[in-house]
């Protein structure tokens, strides 16, 4: 327990429930009459004779032992992984553990004076039970929820499984119908269909099943950092991946190219689209699963991205344009896509024909035309995008610039009356158009069709509810944010973690950002194929914030930390 020091003269439970107005005098005096020839606690005879609300209790029982009251709403979304305490014990002793810390586990418990369990807690897992009082039934719907007894048990579902340790290894043609059968079984669509809610609880953009020598492993992604969740056992293998195959319409007879295939579901009253990637691996196919929640597109606003305002009013003038092309950088996973239909979103007006060429289409936006590319039956991007002018846009988005020909007919459309928006795969702004010129795209092109380039990258968001301020190393600001001044000490917040955040310290994410406006200095450096070095100090001199500038503010702010910064940006971006 967390509370050593317990006051000598406790007020008795009856005398908190009867002050409170919980219970009446004589509900009290009978209840009191039982116990006498009853072994169980007046806490439990009261609830069990209906004079008491469960919940009432636990709440006299906090006061009374001067312990924190949790509920529901306070477990994590995902619990933390415990494999020396399994959900059969937690059912029998009535506690859910709900988060863990150095040496430290905080477990939710009905009872406080049940020593034993506590002391059986801290023997099996070397971690000192912290102690937070919950009603037993907010501790078996926990139970249920995150480990089950019945339709959403992934421990049940393993059970009613009857496949064997061969099942995992089916490699020939003639176990096809073998796999179909499998992945038809009641206990595998439901234990998919509980990885997939989970996810969509735990507001993971990915989820990864890998097959390992010895193991199954499971993980979301969650504000783009992986975590392991409960998998299914190995022998499941086969089972499991096959029916992810089946629900994406792929083929589950190939094993040995990859497949690409979607699925379009609602789940948790949300419609999701799923993305689904099968690759061979060593062991079997590794298989991910992408995230689009379709039911977000309200969320596709650039000052909720993380925008400072004169960011957003120089954005906004770009995309007021008649003409040019607005390229976005990035890795995969910086929320380009994002950014794009954000930007699509402020012109998106009845005067104005929009049409976006994209793989995939992950936001649906009423007034766009939304061609979906198809490189199978030849739709290309580059394809697509010769039809495209002959539509009479005003306004084109190319989801990707990915070879010379693409290149060429955007720069084509942008010179003859079009604004285009598309992104590229670099580290940073400048670097879009050396990239360009690899392409073979002629400089003097670039420099006529080109307003500018926005790199981005997505950082984790500070949890609100544990974050410690901290005083920043002397050195680090005029370092990496030379534009920000200071004298004394400069504080910024850390990382600590808590139950809301699955002890990670973050929740959500946002953008950093670094807009390459060309001007005239710009344009002709463009024309004679300046090296990426030479732009960015020509952008900086013009105003350009580096990403890792943008990103500092976002420290000093409180909204992020430092060694996130680092994480996602490379030294002098």
């Amino acid at each position: 327990m967390n509370s050593t020091a317990m006051p000598i003269e406790r007020q008795s439970l009856g005398d908190i429930l009867l002050r409170s107005g919980k219970v009446s005098a004589q509900d009290l005096e009978r209840a009191l009459d039982l116990q006498k020839k009853s072994p169980d606690r007046l806490g439990k005879l009261l609830v069990d004779l209906g004079m008491v609300a469960e919940r009432d209790l636990v709440d006299a029982l906090a006061h009374q032992f001067r312990l924190p009251r949790i509920d529901s709403s306070g477990f994590p979304s995902i619990p933390p992984e415990i494999k020396t305490i399994s959900p059969r014990f937690m059912r029998s002793a009535k506690f859910f553990p709900f988060d863990q810390r150095d040496g430290e586990l905080c477990v939710a418990i009905a009872d406080p004076l049940d020593h034993e369990t506590l002391e059986s807690i801290r023997l099996v897992t070397g971690r000192r039970p912290i102690v937070y009082l919950a009603t037993e039934t907010e501790i078996r719907d926990a139970i249920e929820k995150f480990y089950g007894a019945g339709t959403n048990s992934l421990s049940r579902l393993v059970e009613s499984f009857g496949g064997s340790e061969e099942d995992a290894g089916l490699s020939t043609g003639e176990d096809v119908e073998h796999l179909r059968d499998l992945a038809l079984e009641a206990p595998v669509i439901r234990l998919v269909n509980l990885l997939i809610s989970r996810a969509v609880e735990s507001r993971a953009s990915d989820i990864h099943i890998e097959p390992m020598e010895r193991e199954l492993r499971v993980r979301f992604r969650i504000d783009g950092v992986l975590y392991p969740v409960e998998a299914p056992p190995r022998q499941m293998t086969a089972a499991v991946i096959s029916r992810v195959k089946l629900m994406a319409k792929l083929n589950i007879a190939e094993r040995r190219l990859p497949q690409d295939g979607g699925i379009r579901l609602k789940v948790l009253a949300k419609d999701i689209d799923l993305r689904v990637s099968a690759l061979p691996t060593m062991h079997g196919e590794s298989v991910v699963v992408r995230i689009l929640n379709r039911s977000d597109n309200e969320l596709v606003d650039l000052e909720k991205l993380g925008f400072p305002s004169i960011l957003l009013e120089r954005i906004g003038n770009l995309i007021a344009r008649p003409h040019g092309i607005l390229l976005v950088t990035g890795p995969t996973g910086s929320g380009k896509s994002t950014t794009l239909h954000g930007a699509l979103s402020q012109i998106n007006q009845a005067d104005k024909k929009i049409l976006t060429l994209e793989d995939p289409i992950e936001y649906q936006t009423a007034g766009l035309s939304q061609i979906q590319v198809n490189s199978q039956i030849g739709l290309t991007f580059a394809a697509g995008l010769r039809h495209i002018v002959r539509q009479d846009p005003d306004v084109i988005m190319v989801g990707e610039i990915r070879d010379l020909e693409t290149a060429e007919i955007a720069i084509r459309a942008a010179l003859t009356g079009h604004l285009v928006f598309s992104t590229l795969h670099t580290n940073d702004a400048p670097s879009a158009i050396t990239r360009l010129i690899d392409m073979g795209v002629p400089s003097y092109l670039l420099s006529s069709s080109i307003l500018a380039v926005l790199a981005q990258r997505l950082v984790r968001v500070l949890c609100p509810h544990c974050k410690q301020q901290t005083e920043m190393p002397e050195g680090v600001l005029p370092r990496h944010c030379p534009s920000e001044s200071s004298t004394g000490s400069v504080y910024f917040y850390r990382a600590v973690g808590c139950s809301q955040c699955r002890q990670t310290g973050y929740r959500g994410r946002v953008g950093i950002f670094e807009l390459m406006e060309l001007n005239e200095e710009l344009q002709r450096l463009i024309a004679r194929n300046a090296e990426a070095n030479v732009l960015r100090e020509a952008s900086q001199k013009n105003g350009m914030k580096t990403l890792r500038e943008d990103g500092m503010e976002k420290v000093l702010a409180g909204v992020t930390t430092y060694e996130e910064i680092l994480r996602v940006t490379q030294e002098g971006a």
